[in-house]
């Protein structure tokens, strides 16, 4: 039997896992810009996105003047839509798992 573990401490001793942001320090400018640019760039998408595919092709088209069918504003917009919700639940899941994994490991070392 092995009296130490993989990372040469004796088994039965107090190993407490680091979270990576433990590890790695503080974040950095950048990295909160661009955590911050995650959450409000789906959204803002959402807040500003036209309800009318007409209106989509419209602002399309004074944009980049590319010409949409309606039919093709109304998939573009779908797709948006589908995009923009489908990312902020990405998000949203993904907190929530960090917050339980940090509450689970919280419990497990008291």
């Amino acid at each position: 039997m092995k009296t130490n573990c993989s990372c040469g401490g004796a088994t039965g001793s107090d190993h407490r896992k680091t979270t990576a942001a433990q590890a790695t320090g503080p974040l950095t400018f950048r990295q909160r810009i661009v955590k911050t640019v995650r959450w409000l760039l789906p959204g803002i998408t959402l807040a500003l996105l036209p309800k009318c595919p007409i209106c989509l092709a419209a602002y399309v088209a004074i944009g980049t003047g590319v010409g949409l069918s309606v039919t093709a504003a109304t998939w573009l917009r779908t797709g948006l839509v589908v995009l923009c919700i489908g990312s902020l639940v990405y998000l949203v899941l993904n907190k929530v798992l960090a917050v339980y994994k940090r509450h689970k490991q919280g419990r497990s070392l008291s």
